[in-house]
């Protein structure tokens, strides 16, 4: 709780303005919250950008940067266990290969 964190996952929009992301569900599996039962809370994270990013969409992979709190929040997809303040919103592209 409260540590900085980097995270992927897939992208379940929860508030859009004008194409933009301004708050997204963080989910571990393909088609989690959309045509069947969410995962377990503690395995979604509410996402609140610190500004709204474009360019994303239902079910793409992102990375997400930022600082982790241990906050439950119900949504109309789900709920989250966690909700991360996020200040990176990137496509996810795997980790780097040592």
């Amino acid at each position: 709780n409260g540590v900085a964190i980097r995270i992927p996952g897939y992208v379940v929009p929860l508030e859009t303005v004008r194409g933009e992301l301004k708050e997204f569900l963080l989910v571990p599996y393909f088609g989690a919250c959309i045509h069947t039962p969410p995962p377990p809370a503690n395995q979604v994270i509410l996402v609140r950008p610190d500004k709204a990013v474009a360019g994303f969409h239902t079910m793409d992979t992102v990375w997400v940067s930022g600082t982790l709190h241990a906050i439950r929040q119900q949504s109309f997809a789900g709920t989250s266990g966690y909700i991360v303040d996020a200040v990176g919103v990137e496509r996810y592209v795997g980790e780097p290969h040592h």
